[in-house]
């Protein structure tokens, strides 16, 4: 099979920096038995071409990017014949496999990965702020001869609008991540608490800090870490430092996957306050380790809550201080929850994912 998949970015040639740890799985596997393409939207300035994970990566660049990936698509096809393009995220990437699929003859798959059905006003984030937006997702989603989702409320806000998807989560690499069993956790040392997002306002530090002032206030002793790039100009840091968390807060900015690990294996919860997730991959990473998800009700996090992760609702800083306090009070509830989401991640991992696609590309060729 030969596949065009058409993603923003995150697939730099450093394997390491600057990608997206779960496309890079899907492409390796993709790659073990196909003919894959990766089309690159704005991965560097230039237009290069590199090898990766066996597939050849061509990178378009920031000028023109959609013509010149439809074009690009469309002289490769020429040559030798694709069977299927894939979108990861609508948006830009969806228009560009719509329209050369529809150019060229043959299907197209959208996979929405992130907020492109979101609308956050107050932050101005998502892909349907704005009237051109919503006509934009409307036109590209009702082109792809398929469309898929990462978690159950995102198939809810594709139904809203009259689409439907397949849930097809974007699992974790095990090899990358080895699952690890729930470790009991000893109430002699105080609770380490971990966060892994970049600072921006989607994922919406303020609230998170603001939950664990109110947790500290409560009398609960704990160390925290924060994991991520600092796009906010250290607005996160001083919050911390005004809500008296400079002892307990500890900022560790970017961290590779392979740097990650050890601070994620010895989590006793994940943390998360986003506004919005189609995700978050990083709670599939926690659960593939035996580390249990408190967090607001977006993505995997409200599908899997209560028996998997618990959620609170979006912007609740108390709810989530309280649902931080009760779990650590209840140390059996929390490895139940970490045993579940353990077994949930190992089911819909990675070679899960590929395997999906797989089947999808293979209905889809047939219709055609």
């Amino acid at each position: 099979m030969r596949i065009a998949l058409v993603v923003p970015g995150g697939v730099d040639r450093s394997g390491e920096y600057r990608v997206i740890p779960v496309l890079l799985a899907l492409i390796s596997r993709l790659a073990r038995d196909n003919d894959l393409h990766v089309y690159a939207l704005n991965q560097e300035r230039e237009e290069s071409e590199w090898p990766l994970d066996g597939a050849m990566i061509h990178n378009i660049g920031p000028v023109r990017s959609r013509v010149r990936a439809i074009r690009a698509i469309c002289t490769a096809h020429r040559k030798l014949r694709f069977d299927v393009i894939q979108a990861i995220w609508s948006g830009a990437p969806g228009m560009v496999a719509v329209t050369a699929a529809r150019l060229l003859g043959i299907p197209s798959a959208v996979h929405i990965a992130g907020g492109e059905l979101a609308a956050v006003k107050d932050i101005g984030y998502g892909g349907a702020l704005t009237w051109r937006g919503r006509a934009r997702e409307a036109l590209v989603l009702r082109a792809a001869s398929a469309i898929t989702a990462a978690s159950e409320p995102i198939l809810t806000s594709l139904s809203e609008v009259g689409l439907t998807a397949e849930r097809l989560p974007l699992g974790v690499d095990l090899k990358a991540w080895p699952p690890r069993q729930p470790v009991r956790r000893s109430d002699t040392r105080p609770a380490k608490l971990i966060h892994v997002a970049s600072l921006n306002r989607v994922k919406d530090q303020p609230m998170l800090l603001k939950a664990l002032a109110q947790l500290r206030a409560a009398g609960s002793s704990f160390e925290m870490q924060i994991v991520g790039e600092d796009t906010l100009g250290g607005e996160i840091q001083t919050l911390a430092a005004q809500l008296g968390l400079s002892d307990r807060v500890r900022f560790q900015g970017f961290l590779t996957q392979r740097q990650l690990r050890p601070h994620l294996e010895t989590a006793d919860i994940l943390l998360m306050s986003s506004r919005h997730e189609a995700g978050p991959v990083v709670m599939l990473e926690a659960a593939a380790i035996g580390v249990p998800t408190v967090g607001t009700a977006v993505g995997h996090i409200a599908e899997w809550s209560p028996r998997a992760a618990v959620a609170v609702p979006v912007g609740d800083s108390t709810g989530l201080a309280g649902a931080i306090h009760d779990l650590l009070k209840d140390e059996d509830r929390r490895l139940r929850i970490a045993s579940e989401a353990l077994n949930r991640a190992v089911a819909e991992d990675a070679d899960y994912t590929a395997q999906r696609f797989r089947a999808l590309y293979a209905r889809l060729i047939a219709a055609k």
